[in-house]
C-alpha cells in the first residue's frame, strides 16, 4: 500500500503494558507494545493462542485500560478518558467486528446494521439508507429484510461486518473474524471485510490465526512473549491478482 509520508498514523499504540492477577502471580501480557496504522491500510496481527491478541485489541479499542502506555486514537490519548468520552470514541471512530457475530436475533440484517447509527442519534431513515448501502456492498441487497436465523454463518457475519463500517469509523478491530467458518467460506468473509475497507478508506487491525488470509495484509506483525515484532510474508491478493 502506498502511503503519502505527510499521513498520520489513526491509531497508534505506545509502550502498551497489560498484566492480569493470576493467583499469587501477576501474568504480564502486553510488555510494552509499540503500533501504528494508517488510514485504509489493514494490518495483520499472528500469534499463539493466549498470547494476548484479544488483549491487544481490547486496549486499543478502549475496552479495557492499559496498565500503562498511550493509545492515541486520530491524534488524541485515549487512555486516561473517563468512561463516558471513551464510549463516545469507541460509537464513532471504532468499529469492531468478533469472531460470533452477536447479531440481535428478533431483528432483521438491515435493522442490525442500523442500529449503531440510531445509538449514534441518527434518524431512521438515514440509518436505514446507510445499512442498506452497506449490505448492498457486501452483497447481501436481497436479505435485508431477513432475521440472523435465516441466514448462512457466512451472511451473518458479513451483517456484522457491515454493521462495524455502520457509523463510518477510522479504524475497525476484528478479532478472529472468520475464525468460526469453514475455509471457502472464511476466503469470502475476508475478501468482503478487505474490500469494504478499501471502499471505505477504514484502517483495519485484524488478529487471526489463519496465516493465508494474513498474506493479504498490508503489514503482518507477530505477538509473543507481550512484544510486536513485524513479521515479513509473501503478499496476496484477495481478487487473484
Amino acid at each position: 500500500m502506498n502511503r503519502s509520508p505527510s499521513t498520520e498514523p489513526v491509531l497508534s499504540l505506545r509502550g502498551v503494558m497489560r498484566s492480569y492477577p493470576s493467583g499469587e502471580r501477576t501474568l504480564e501480557v502486553l510488555k510494552g507494545a509499540d503500533l501504528d496504522i494508517y488510514p485504509g491500510e489493514m494490518v495483520g496481527l499472528i500469534g499463539p493462542s493466549g498470547s494476548g491478541k484479544s488483549s491487544l485489541l481490547h486496549a486499543a479499542g478502549l475496552l479495557e485500560r492499559p496498565n500503562a502506555g498511550e493509545i492515541v486514537i486520530e491524534g488524541r490519548e485515549c487512555s486516561r478518558l473517563g468512561e463516558r468520552m471513551r464510549t463516545r470514541v469507541r460509537l464513532g471512530s471504532i468499529g469492531f467486528v468478533y469472531q460470533f457475530h452477536h447479531l440481535l436475533p428478533e431483528f432483521t440484517a438491515l435493522d442490525n446494521v442500523a442500529m449503531p447509527l440510531r445509538i449514534a442519534g441518527k434518524s431512521r431513515a438515514v440509518a436505514r439508507a446507510r445499512a442498506a448501502k452497506l449490505l448492498e456492498q457486501m452483497g447481501l441487497a436481497d436479505r435485508m429484510e431477513h432475521q440472523p436465523a435465516q441466514m448462512s454463518g457466512g451472511e451473518q457475519q458479513r451483517v456484522a461486518i457491515a454493521r462495524a463500517l455502520a457509523n463510518e469509523p477510522r479504524v475497525v478491530l476484528a478479532d478472529e473474524p472468520t475464525g468460526n467458518l469453514d475455509p471457502a467460506t472464511s476466503g469470502a468473509v475476508f475478501r468482503a471485510l478487505y474490500e469494504l475497507c478499501r471502499v471505505e478508506g477504514v484502517a483495519a487491525l485484524v488478529a487471526t490465526h489463519n496465516m493465508d488470509l494474513a498474506r493479504f495484509m498490508d503489514r503482518v506483525f507477530g505477538l509473543k512473549d507481550g512484544h510486536l515484532t513485524a513479521r515479513e510474508l509473501q503478499p496476496l491478493s484477495p481478487s487473484g491478482s
